[in-house]
Parts: C-alpha cells; sequence; structure tokens
C-alpha cells in the first residue's frame, strides 16, 4: 500500500467559543477539514451531539439508522475521496457496533476516524451500564487507539488521529473519550502540524535511485513481464503514473479489486483483475510471467492460491510503502519499500536519465491478447435476466462512468467482471474482511462525497436485507444513492461452493420460504417484498423479471431524482466462474 500524500489539514479557524470537551472535539474536525460526519447519538456521546448542533454551518451530521450503516458510509466517503471517513457513536453497543467496519477499514487501508463516547472516567473497568473496553477491544485492527482521559489532550490527540489515518498505509484510528472528559471545562492549545510530527520511524520511505535502477534493468531484459498492482496505487493516487510507466514499458497489466479502475480496463494492455475469480487471462499471465512487478498490493491468498506455487517461474518485485508486507506472504526476489507514487515517478525520470531500452514484447503482448480473445469473462444467454446481464446492461447505460458499491457474494464479484472500471475510486467493496450490508451504506458515503455523481448499489437480496434500514438515511437525507438487487432468493456465493464442493446440500443457504421458493417463474414466492419495503421509507422502487423490461427499468432508477430500489429477480443457479478453488492453482482454475 502506499500514502496519500497531497492530504493535508485544512488548518481552519473559527470564532466559536469552546466550553468543554466535546466542543473541542467539534472544533478539531473542522479545522481537520471534516464537512461531513456519520454520527449516531446515545447517553455517552450527547455532549458532543450537542456540540455539533451548534456547528451546523460547518460539519454536517448524518443522522444513520444503525452504527454499522454509518460507519460504512464514513468507509464508502473515504474510498471515494481519499479523505478520512468520521464516524461517531456512543459507549457499549454503539461503539461495538463499528466494529465490522473498522476491521474492514483496517482490511483495505481505509483511512477513518471512528470517535466514541465512553463512561465516566470513574467508572472505566467497574462494568458500568454500557461499558466496554473500547480501547482494548480495537487494538488489533487500528492503526492506533486513544482512550483520552486528560481535556487538555483533546486538541493534540485529534490532529494525531487524522495524521496517522491518512500517513503512509492509511486506516482506522479509534478515539474514545469519557463523558467527564467531554464535559471538562477547557482553554485549547492548538497544535500546528510541526508542533505534532508523525514518528519518523512510520514516516514512508522512497527507494533508492539504485533499487529502482535495478528495476529498470530487469525489465529490458524480460520476455514475459507482467505489472501486478493494488490498492496501495488507488491510495497513493499513483494511476496517472502508472498508465505512463506500462504505456512507455509496454508491459501488460494485471490489478486486484482493491485497485481496479486505477489502470483503465479497456486499455489494449489491460489484464483486467485476477484472483480467484478473476480474469483467466490474468491468471495465465501472472502464472507464465518471467517478471512481476509489485506495486502496492499484498499478495492475499484470493490473489495467489498457493503461494507456494504462484507466479513460480517469476523474479519478483515488491514495492511497497508497508515493509511489513515483504515476505509476509509469498518470498520476493527485490523487496523495496517506497511510496508508489513516487517509485513509478522517478522510474519515469530514470528513463530519460540513464537511456532506457524498450525491451521487445511484441510475441509476450501477442499471447495476452490471443488469451483475452479466446477467455474473456462470459456467460450463457437465458429466457431470465441473469446478473451478469443486468451488470452489462448497467455498465452501458451509464457509459461506465458511475461509482459502484457492493456488498458480499456471486453479485460482486459479476460487477466487477461485467462492469468495466476505467477511473480510481469507481468500484467500492469491501474485499479484505468481505463484510455482507457493507453496499448500501457506503454508496450512501459515496453519494455524499460526490453528489453529481451516478452512485448505484449492485447488491444481493442477502447483503441488502443486513443494512436495509439504511433507506431511511438516504430518505430524509436526500441522497440519492441507488441499488440494483440481484434477488436471488438464495446466499448465492454459499450456494455455489454448496453446489461445488458439497454434493448441493443446502445448509441453511435459503433466504425465502424453502416451500415456496420466489423465482423468474414464481414471483408469489418472492420474500420480502423489497418495492414494499421501499415504498415503507417513502421511496420508489420497481422490480423486474424480464429481459425485455431490464433495460427501461435500470433507466428509470437512473433517471430518479432520489434515492430508489430496483429488485431485479434473477435465477439461483448461476455460477461465478473463472474460479480458483481456494488453496488451489492457476492449472486447476474451473475455467467455463
Amino acid at each position: 500500500m502506499s500514502a496519500n500524500s497531497d492530504l493535508k489539514s485544512s488548518s481552519k479557524t473559527s470564532s466559536v467559543t469552546i466550553e468543554n470537551g466535546a466542543d473541542v472535539v467539534v472544533e478539531a474536525l473542522v479545522r481537520e477539514g471534516v464537512d461531513v460526519i456519520f454520527a449516531y447519538p446515545g447517553g455517552a456521546s450527547l455532549e458532543m451531539h450537542q456540540s455539533l448542533a451548534k456547528r451546523k454551518d460547518d460539519i454536517r451530521t448524518i443522522l444513520p439508522r444503525h452504527e454499522q450503516g454509518g460507519s460504512f458510509a464514513a468507509e464508502g466517503y473515504a474510498r471515494v475521496t481519499g479523505k478520512a471517513g468520521v464516524c461517531m457513536a456512543t459507549s457499549g453497543p454503539g461503539a461495538t457496533n463499528l466494529m465490522t467496519a473498522i476491521a474492514d477499514a483496517f482490511m483495505d487501508s481505509t483511512p477513518l476516524v471512528c470517535i466514541t463516547g465512553q463512561v465516566y472516567s470513574k467508572f472505566i473497568g467497574k462494568a458500568a451500564f454500557q461499558e466496554t473496553d473500547f480501547f482494548g477491544m480495537t487494538l488489533p485492527v487500528v492503526k492506533h487507539s486513544y482512550l483520552v482521559l486528560d481535556v487538555n489532550d483533546l486538541p493534540r490527540i485529534m490532529k494525531e488521529a487524522f495524521k496517522i489515518a491518512t500517513t503512509g498505509r492509511p486506516g482506522p484510528v479509534v478515539v474514545d473519550i469519557p463523558k467527564d472528559v467531554q464535559q471538562a471545562a477547557v482553554n485549547p492549545v492548538w497544535p500546528t502540524d510541526e508542533q505534532v510530527p508523525y514518528r519518523e520511524s512510520k514516516l514512508p520511505e522512497n527507494a533508492s535511485d539504485r533499487e529502482l535502477e535495478n528495476v529498470l534493468s530487469l525489465i529490458e531484459d524480460a520476455k514475459r513481464p507482467v505489472i501486478y498492482f493494488g490498492g496501495g496505487v488507488v491510495s497513493a493516487e499513483a494511476h496517472k503514473e502508472l498508465t505512463e510507466f506500462a504505456e512507455r514499458t509496454g508491459i501488460p497489466v494485471a490489478s486486484t479489486l482493491m485497485g481496479a479502475g486505477s489502470f483503465p480496463e479497456t486499455h489494449p494492455l489491460s489484464l483486467k483483475w485476477f484472483g480467484m475469480h478473476g480474469s483467466a487471462f490474468g491468471n495465465w499471465a501472472v502464472h507464465q510471467s518471467d517478471l512481476l512487478l509489485t506495486f502496492g498490493a499484498r499478495f492475499d491468498d484470493r490473489i495467489t492460491g498457493d503461494a507456494s506455487k504462484f507466479a513460480p517461474q517469476a523474479e519478483i518485485v515488491h514495492i511497497d510503502v508497508d515493509p511489513s508486507e515483504h515476505n509476509k506472504n509469498k518470498i520476493v526476489h527485490h523487496p523495496i519499500v517506497s511510496d508508489i507514487k513516487y517509485a513509478l515517478g522517478r522510474m519515469l525520470e530514470l528513463m530519460g536519465i540513464r537511456g532506457f531500452k524498450k525491451p521487445n514484447l511484441e510475441a509476450w503482448q501477442n499471447q495476452c491478447t490471443e488469451w483475452k480473445r479466446d477467455f474473456p469473462f462470459t456467460y450463457e444467454e437465458s429466457e431470465h435476466i441473469i446478473p451478469q446481464h443486468a451488470v452489462k446492461t448497467l455498465c452501458k447505460l451509464t457509459k461506465g462512468d458511475a461509482i459502484i458499491t457492493t456488498g458480499v457474494g456471486q453479485h460482486q464479484m459479476f460487477a466487477a467482471q461485467f462492469y468495466d472500471f476505467n477511473y480510481p475510486r469507481s468500484l467500492i467493496s469491501s474485499l479484505g474482511l468481505g463484510s455482507m450490508g457493507y453496499g448500501y451504506p457506503s454508496a450512501i458515503g459515496a453519494k455524499v462525497a460526490c453528489p453529481e455523481r451516478q452512485v448505484i448499489d449492485i447488491d444481493g437480496d442477502g447483503s441488502f436485507a443486513m443494512n436495509v434500514q439504511e433507506l431511511a438515511t438516504a430518505k430524509i437525507e436526500k441522497i440519492a444513492a441507488k441499488a440494483m438487487i440481484l434477488n436471488n432468493q438464495h446466499l448465492g456465493m454459499v450456494v455455489q461452493w454448496e453446489d461445488r464442493f458439497y454434493n448441493s446440500v443446502r445448509g441453511n443457504t435459503i433466504l425465502g420460504d424453502e416451500s415456496n421458493i420466489g423465482t423468474p417463474e414464481n414471483l408469489g414466492g418472492l420474500y420480502p417484498d423489497y418495492v414494499k419495503i421501499a415504498e415503507g421509507f417513502g421511496l420508489p422502487g420497481r422490480r423486474v423479471h424480464k429481459k425485455s423490461e431490464l433495460e427501461d427499468a435500470i433507466q428509470e432508477m437512473l433517471d430518479s431524482e432520489e434515492a430508489f430500489v430496483l429488485d431485479v429477480i434473477t435465477p439461483y443457479d448461476e455460477h461465478v466462474l473463472p474460479m480458483i478453488p481456494a488453496g488451489k492453482t492457476v492449472d486447476q482454475m474451473i475455467v467455463r
């Protein structure tokens, strides 16, 4: 992963009178340039909500209908902006409801600042009402956790929290504040950036010219090189450098899902994304490469399968801002610690300085093109609407220019396979943790950040139900985030595994009435009725099950000026292919 070097505090000031610790928290948010917070109130955070109420002109407070929904929305905001998303909850159950999003942000390197109320300091450790050790609970899944016991520390801690969340490899930071600290009178002393230095040992390094010149020498001698990049390129805002580097070297490019869009997927050198359900051509290219240039990625098991047999013929270069990722999952030949934006930019400069000899990769490029032609993402046409066709139709109608969020499951993979992502920060999905329920709340956060863009949650009926209450947030806050549900009445990805590896025995994977399963032929058995649910929240919705009506229905959703639920009824027996079974190798990939 890498750093977003452009993120800096806005250092806003105000003439608002600061009376207590809660006022300090809100003033600190304003000074950090925060324009929106997703916050659900409770007894231990009440003081901070009172302070937010006094600052409505400076910061927008959005009330989610569940703390998890608010924290996923903050993640969506962060993923499309690169800025820290901010959420807030009360102590005890309010705080613990943030845990999944905190873990999710940690896995996907998303900058997130989570503020929680805590019981009075004198009650900490005494099992007081709605007390949890949130500081201790979050330590394994944060970049840093704070328990603030002195109100005078708040200005410094808040500035540190944002600096830690957004510097180097981004991630979540928790600030837990007891109620008495929120209430305490204070005369705050506001530190400058220079007065809150990031620990020198934690600052991202830059690769040396010697290391980067060695990479260029390896490229000059390579016959079958591949660039494999991940979310670090997104975090570093290094997409332009990556594209120029690929074009100047002629090296084919394969991404992880975290990196999708940072190299245009319609580019001739693109191998789209690879891994368990990624492109066959991308997997084959990486498997047969003789030089693998890994930029801002971490050799996740969904990418490598059996890591000992991953890219077995390749000399591997791994450039990453986080040295802990080197040789963690895959032993590499050339580990280089660096901000990836700097490394790519400097290699482009060194090409001119040292007289780079572009390798002749025509045969390799032709082989990759042949694989792409013969083994594209594909599906068999049906009389029914199948999920792949629905995603492809959405891509056509939006011209590939929308922000797509997803839940987790088959629909997530179909979205990534059949929507062409040509811009960074356009696929927002829970990928490391795989959190169902992520899709619609993250769409709300993305739409708040980018109100002029189409934002569509491609979701499954199982995932969508987990945070369906956030339709109320969208309605009341006038957030026009759309949802296209690929409704097959089953937990589709688990069903696929049951079909492939468990003799199709259904182990609690049917979401409707088993005696009357809803299908495209049996609309009366559909459960629940998502159109009525949308209407119950005061929002428009439509169900579609005929292919002839699909395009019109999607266009109606896109044309809506408010949030919209489109319930697309699909068969349950579609499988996501290609598929490399867990722990297996490319040689065992199921292609069709």
